[in-house]
């Protein structure tokens, strides 16, 4: 037995702040581009060895990518599950772990790893999204 889903009109805001997550990630890894001119930290390499000054500037801002990067797909499934179920909602929860990567990124940038936790708001938005998407399954599974 098959299971039909209907796409409403609105999730077209969620295919928007897809597009801007893809944004997202192409500005954070430009910083990286950036700082590795700047520090002089040469491909393969991924972190500088050097722990200190602009070795420590550098990882910083190259760990606010990596760190996007790793919770990136789930991210994106969420998003994308969760908002066929309930896509303003969904697309705003989107918006609101974008925006806390960005303070997230800014705060790695300041030298201090400790900083990087001003984007920790970002988390509520990926809860929701966790919520959206099982209420999704349930509904398909006819639990709800």
């Amino acid at each position: 037995m098959g299971v039909s889903v209907e796409i409403h009109s609105d999730f077209g805001y969620v295919v928007l702040v897809i597009v801007a997550t893809w944004v997202l990630l192409n500005w954070l890894g430009l910083q990286v581009v950036k700082a590795r001119r700047k520090y002089e930290v040469q491909y393969p390499l991924m972190y500088c060895t050097d722990t200190f000054g602009d070795g420590q500037m550098f990882n910083c801002i190259q760990r606010a990518h990596q760190n996007t990067l790793e919770v990136y797909p789930v991210t994106l499934v969420l998003l994308i599950f969760g908002g066929l179920e309930f896509p303003k909602v969904s697309a705003l929860c989107g918006v609101v772990w974008i925006i806390s990567r960005v303070v997230y990124a800014q705060g790695y940038y300041t030298g201090d790893p400790a900083k990087r936790t001003r984007g920790v708001f970002g988390y509520a938005g990926l809860l929701v999204l966790l919520i959206n998407t099982i209420i999704f399954a349930l509904d398909i599974l006819d639990f709800v």
